[in-house]
């Protein structure tokens, strides 16, 4: 049994904003009926092929950014076909989304929150953020971000305005922040602060560094993995990951068994 039924909705949402760099491009939609049922972690499919055109056949998927008064937004790099097609619309144009879609993050009742995004894996964490503001707000919430360059990040600079949210940065380059990988923040945060749950999003190397610290540690950890889906409803079977709680050669697919897991689902 696949999530499409508890796909609200596909529709032609009207774009409010479109802002495209050479690499980065954001796009907010009119979404009203969408943004009343997405959780954090969740994404969209949306339709990237040329307006009387089937190519690319494939929609491709993005990670929910924001919703707020009815508007969705996400943020994609620009990285082939699709997204170059996408990037090229204008404000006022209609464009061709499913969703919302998966499963998004479980906010955990607790005192501190750490939210840990590698590269594009740090565009689900504003709405989390907001929600978990939303069910705790005393809580201390810390963003740990990390990516190759400080230019990687320039797409995510709007985080630093969330009042709430504490915000740390690593590069690779140390162009940025701290030199050297977002684990580093995550220790010496840890160390610092104490335990928390934690919510990851990025690479798989960094999301199995992360799950494993975290083991160690004994504290919650979910994970969002990110693959390649084909049709986002669970009818391909693209997206199948092994899993460590997985018997025999059993296989959980990302697009209707997560995107989210928790950690110990695929990493012992």
């Amino acid at each position: 049994m696949t999530n499409y039924k508890k796909t609200k909705h596909q529709l032609k949402g009207e774009i409010k904003n479109i802002s495209c760099g050479d690499e980065y491009c954001r796009i907010t939609i009119e979404a009203p009926a969408m943004c009343q049922v997405a959780e954090p972690g969740q994404f969209v499919m949306v339709r990237a092929a040329e307006e009387k055109s089937n190519d690319p056949l494939f929609r491709r998927p993005f990670s929910i950014h924001q919703v707020a008064d009815g508007l969705l937004t996400i943020i994609f790099k620009i990285v082939g076909r699709g997204t170059r097609n996408l990037a090229k619309m204008k404000t006022a144009e209609l464009l061709d989304v499913i969703g919302p879609l998966g499963k998004g993050f479980h906010v955990a009742n607790m005192q501190r929150h750490y939210l840990v995004g590698g590269g594009m894996g740090i565009a689900p964490m504003h709405f989390l953020a907001e929600s978990i503001y939303k069910q705790h707000p005393e809580s201390e919430i810390i963003a740990l971000l990390g990516a190759r360059t400080a230019k990687e990040l320039d797409a995510f600079a709007h985080l630093n305005s969330l009042g709430y949210l504490q915000v740390a940065t690593s590069t690779d380059d140390g162009t940025s922040g701290h030199h050297g990988l977002v684990i580093d923040l995550l220790e010496q945060s840890v160390a610092a602060r104490g335990s928390g749950a934690v919510y990851c999003c990025g690479p798989g190397p960094m999301m199995k560094a992360i799950a494993l610290f975290c083991k160690d540690k004994k504290m919650p950890c979910q994970v969002s993995l990110e693959t390649v889906m084909a049709c986002g409803v669970g009818a391909c079977l693209g997206c199948a990951v092994s899993g460590a709680d997985v018997i025999g050669d059993g296989y959980l697919h990302v697009c209707k068994d997560g995107p989210v897991f928790e950690a110990a689902k695929i990493w012992v």
